[in-house]
């Protein structure tokens, strides 16, 4: 999955979302989660990303919402 600008999903990317910040917590079709998230909770989604807001909670995207930016990557 990518970024409106090509740029590919990884796990823990600071994004932005309506000047709201969030991170990536999974990427179900990677089977790749976050420390508090498992794939036997989440793999029923199939496939997408889930993304935790403070502003908005989590939301779980199959595509990336055009006005969803990468903000920065983890440990960058």
């Amino acid at each position: 999955m990518t970024y409106a600008d090509g740029q590919q999903v990884r796990l823990g990317d600071r994004v932005d979302l309506g000047g709201h910040e969030g991170e990536v917590v999974a990427i179900i079709h990677e089977a790749a989660y976050a420390d508090g998230f498992s794939h036997g909770a989440w793999a029923y989604l199939g496939s997408g990303v889930l993304v935790r807001f403070e502003a908005y909670g989590l939301i779980h995207y199959r595509a990336p919402e055009d006005d969803l930016v990468l903000l920065a990557r983890q440990g960058a």
